[in-house]
């Protein structure tokens, strides 16, 4: 490569975390190189981040069997996009940020192209069809995954892995201090905050807002003075939101661009499964984890999901600290049952801060988006 020839970069990232993780990434990245260019597929974050977006993923961002059929026109166009891409431009590096079947593909071709490619937040082998590791290692050059007992999987196969740290450690932090976001939120500190966190996906929304407005209804009974905080994620839009808002005659806060701040404020929180997990883990906020799939996804899942949790708290710890109400538990009274307990029985939430304490220490000091930033400069032979 000509010493003026600045390094390029193709990104792919499918859905709302991973468009977060790649702009963190990429902004690591130009500390070391500030004429590195990046470009692909993503969102807002790698946009904001300097990022040439050549395709915006927030059409394909979806999860399910089902889900993924319906969009399969739009996803398998991404997909023949990003290809066109990787051949046509050759980049330097491909960094593959999760969104595992799409971009096994996607990686599989840039290897067959003499690309090099980085895969950033390794499947979830361990909870199911660990046979996928060969897959994976013969379609990268590295796998970078993000919990602390996660690289054993990949080195009894001999695929190159690094942990690099989750990226929540560094990003999950509040941008004021907890009294004054009571004060901007207008909230009062001597009565129950309960946070709605119904998910970044357009069907997360559509199947769980629903089942959480109905809880708080519920809650609100029993709990007349209780305020509701929501933090409104960023890949969805204001009218898809306000369309089941506008159907419940609570009074809840929507907060935008400030999840932390909403969520350090809150005395309980019930949270969709996912990443919000581990960052509700992180602020110490005591949770309920709920969540629906269409029923042939689930029953699928069932089929091949060999752990006993999807919450990934529970998971990193092995074990149950957290409810969870999935599919047919996941209804109002349930999720009232729980809200309630955490909210009445000081003995039961102080166990399970103690327990997300554990959790914020198995994921360590952080510095994933600095360690992601010097595995790609190692794989573009930059000491």
């Amino acid at each position: 490569m000509s010493a003026n020839k600045p390094y390029r970069v193709l990104f792919s990232a499918g859905e709302s975390s991973g468009d977060q993780h790649a702009a963190n990434m990429f902004l690591e990245l130009k500390k070391h190189l500030p004429d590195i260019q990046g470009f692909g597929m993503g969102g807002a974050k790698m946009a904001q981040a300097g990022i040439d977006i050549r395709y915006d993923s927030g059409a394909i961002g979806v999860i399910g069997v089902i889900e993924v059929l319906k969009h399969y026109g739009e996803i398998r166009r991404a997909l023949k996009l990003m290809q066109q891409l990787a051949s046509a431009e050759h980049p330097d590096l491909l960094v593959c940020v999760d969104y595992k079947e799409f971009n096994l593909k996607l990686a599989r071709y840039a290897k067959k192209c003499g690309i090099k490619v980085l895969f950033y937040v390794g499947p979830q082998v361990w909870a199911w069809r660990p046979g996928r590791v060969k897959t994976y290692g013969n379609a990268t050059d590295m796998m970078a995954v993000i919990f602390p007992f996660e690289p054993p999987y990949y080195e009894a196969e001999q695929v190159p892995v690094r942990y690099v740290g989750h990226p929540s450690v560094d990003k999950v932090h509040p941008q004021r201090s907890k009294s004054e976001d009571l004060t901007l939120f207008n909230l009062d500190a001597t009565q129950a905050i309960v946070g709605l966190l119904p998910g970044s996906r357009a069907n997360e929304i559509s199947r769980l807002l629903p089942v959480m407005l109905k809880a708080a209804e519920q809650l609100k009974s029993q709990f007349p003075d209780v305020q509701f905080l929501l933090p409104q994620a960023d890949s969805i839009s204001d009218a898809l939101l306000q369309s089941y808002l506008n159907q419940s005659e609570l009074a809840i806060t929507v907060v935008k661009h400030q999840p932390y701040d909403v969520i350090q404020c809150c005395d309980v929180v019930m949270t969709t499964s996912g990443t919000a997990t581990l960052e509700i883990a992180l602020l110490g906020i005591p949770m309920v984890i709920t969540y629906k799939l269409s029923p042939f996804t689930y029953y699928l899942g069932r089929l091949l999901v060999n752990i006993p949790f999807i919450g990934l708290p529970n998971i990193v710890l092995g074990k149950a600290i957290i409810k969870e109400l999935i599919q047919h538990a996941a209804s109002p009274e349930n999720l009232v049952k729980e809200l309630s307990l955490i909210l009445t029985d000081i003995t039961y939430a102080e166990q399970m801060r103690h327990n997300l304490e554990q959790v914020k220490q198995q994921l360590g000091a952080g510095g994933g988006s600095k360690n992601m930033a010097d595995l790609a400069l190692e794989m573009l032979q930059i000491s």
